[in-house]
């Protein structure tokens, strides 16, 4: 697990962009796993900026999406399929049959998130995720007590996760109680994952996910068991990790190629 510390949101987001351009430009035909809420926004909007500006090229790009909510139809305003596509997929190239987000419509949940995981496996499986966290230290949906082994499946929110997102609903009464999200065991077949957090509301979290012993109780902690995860965070998001000097002095110690 690599831990990189930059000043502010804005400097994180810019050099999480990087990465996935680099991948993107390396591998045209990569797959990209991609996550919804307040966290991604500035990246979104850099990864927009260099398609237009430095025309990096989505054409062959395909994205599964963590998750949706049960009950929400695409043009649901407040759906993750609105969300990706207000703040990334009408600005890019990308082909919309490329484009995979959970269906919260679905009849039979069962048989849709075992097709979601099919789809995942014929695309190649994901190269990279993009992560947020959860103030209790989740992933996607998967909540305290979620198992690590866990796949595509529907999950029942905590009332945090809903006051969380009570803003973009208006109210908590409005939020769906239930989701479909990949599961740690999905996450964790990612080539790569990209966890990025901002503001001393996720400090704890990010202190126990990063240093924290693994533990169902704090979900994110399976990535410390993944073979490429980079954990990006602003300086509130790390004012609570123990060696932060030292992750400091890991990445100021890089070799110039291994840089984002």
């Amino acid at each position: 697990m690599e831990i990189i510390i930059q000043p502010d949101p804005a400097a994180t987001s810019e050099m999480a962009a990087r990465i996935v351009a680099r991948l993107v430009r390396d591998h045209r035909r990569a797959v990209l796993g991609l996550a919804t809420g307040k966290t991604p926004l500035r990246l979104y909007a850099e990864l927009a900026r260099m398609h237009r500006d430095e025309n990096l090229d989505f054409s062959r790009v395909t994205t599964f999406n963590l998750d949706e909510y049960v009950g929400l139809p695409p043009e649901h305003p407040s759906s993750c399929h609105s969300f990706m596509t207000e703040h990334l997929f009408r600005h890019i190239n990308i082909e919309l049959a490329r484009v995979h987000v959970p269906d919260g419509m679905a009849d039979d949940i069962p048989a849709c998130c075992s097709r979601y995981e099919r789809y995942i496996r014929e695309s190649g499986g994901i190269d990279l995720q993009i992560l947020g966290i959860g103030r209790q230290g989740h992933i996607g949906f998967n909540e305290p007590s979620s198992s690590l082994a866990s796949r595509t499946r529907l999950k029942t929110l905590t009332e945090t996760t809903r006051s969380d997102n009570a803003e973009e609903f208006g109210g908590v009464e409005h939020v769906p109680r239930h989701v479909i999200t990949m599961g740690i065991g999905t996450i964790m077949g990612s080539g790569m994952c990209l966890l990025l957090a901002f503001g001393k509301e996720k400090a704890t979290a990010v202190a126990q996910t990063v240093e924290g012993p693994v533990s169902a109780m704090v979900p994110a902690s399976a990535l410390q068991m993944h073979e490429h995860t980079t954990v990006l965070v602003d300086e509130e998001a790390a004012s609570e990790l123990r060696l932060a000097d030292y992750y400091r002095h890991v990445f100021e110690q890089k070799p110039e190629w291994q840089r984002p």
